[in-house]
């Protein structure tokens, strides 16, 4: 069963087509880093306009990359929730005008939970039950997942998620959007004990987090440095690597203790933030010592993608899940949608 997959529901158009038995045949992406640039962040409408116009062309791609054409299409996915509403419809909408004008199943994906299953698309796929931490610019929360739909949330962010951590400290230092990538990549070159920054809620008794302190104390200590004298390049430097490490230690060390209250020994870590290098390294340290293992989506699907919602499309409907049958194709978006719905 070949099923087609749209991601619009923030800056970057994906498509992809995934067969229920081969696995990944193709996809296509288009990030909105350069546009989003000038304003230093997502402007909705802007995306909104953008998919639009890539929408058509990336299908066109897909099709030609994985040698099918539309007649071997048989079930259409798009992702319905959470995001940005004017971006979510323009996938959606997509999705089910092709649904409806070839008589196929049209099957709404939660964006979470194509980020949850995306590591299943690497060589090494983790078996059920697992511990999964969904880390990104919008999201941070540590979910037991005991198979497809069924997921339990151990805990989540209080405020900031561990992405607008990264994005707003970097944003202070002057750094250029996208701000994640740009800090990790200046951390490189500094000390990461060079400030001593908090670990918001590290030691609480629960598993959530709170990352909105740690963006106050990286203004504070910028103005600290400042005051002293001008900003130079290895104080820059050296504050990206120490509010890296803070969020490091926090997400490590939280999820290691999820895998000891829960006593699994598989650890998934998806969404954009799992591209992080130095978050990678900690955790499979971590792991290593705990005899555990810790599974990654490919470094080209840890951002927003087509392949992961046409993959948990495919893990749907292997599970049972959808009803292949429903011909219903009136849609709507949820741009709140907690994964516990699912």
């Amino acid at each position: 069963m070949n099923i087609i997959g749209f991601e619009s529901s923030c800056d970057e158009t994906g498509v992809a087509i995934v067969n229920t038995e081969k696995g990944l045949l193709a996809h296509a992406l288009h990030s909105q880093i350069a546009m989003h640039q000038a304003y230093g962040g997502v402007v909705p409408e802007l995306a909104s306009r953008d998919h639009i116009r890539r929408v058509l062309p990336l299908t066109r791609e897909v099709l030609e990359k994985s040698g099918l054409t539309i007649k071997d299409i048989d079930a259409v996915a798009y992702t319905a929730g959470p995001g940005l509403a004017g971006a979510l419809l323009v996938g959606a909408s997509m999705a089910q005008a092709f649904a409806w004008t070839h008589s196929l199943p049209a099957i709404p994906i939660h964006h979470l939970e194509g980020h949850l299953l995306s590591p299943m698309l690497a060589e090494e796929v983790p078996e059920f039950p697992f511990v999964a931490l969904l880390v990104s610019g919008g999201h941070t929360q540590i979910m037991r997942v005991n198979g497809v739909g069924q997921y339990e949330l151990l805990g989540e962010t209080l405020d900031d998620a561990a992405g607008e951590a990264f994005d707003k400290s970097a944003k202070l230092m002057g750094l250029p959007y996208p701000g994640g990538p740009a800090l990790s990549k200046l951390a490189e070159k500094g000390d990461p004990a060079a400030y001593a920054l908090p670990r918001p809620m590290m030691h609480s008794p629960d598993l959530d987090f709170s990352f909105s302190g740690l963006k106050t104390a990286v203004l504070t200590t910028l103005r600290k440095i400042e005051q002293a004298g001008p900003l130079g390049e290895q104080d820059r430097a050296n504050l990206a690597a120490s509010a890296q490490q803070a969020i490091v230690d926090v997400l490590g060390y939280k999820v290691i203790k999820a895998m000891k209250k829960t006593r699994l020994k598989r650890l998934v870590v998806a969404g954009g933030v799992g591209a992080n290098s130095q978050l990678r390294s900690y955790l499979r340290s971590e792991m290593a010592k705990q005899g555990g293992q810790v599974f990654f989506p490919p470094l080209a699907l840890c951002t927003d993608n087509g392949a992961m919602i046409a993959h948990a499309a495919s893990e749907r409907v292997k599970a049972g899940l959808v009803d292949l049958n429903n011909s219903a194709y009136a849609f709507g978006v949820r741009p709140r949608w907690d994964l516990a719905e699912v």
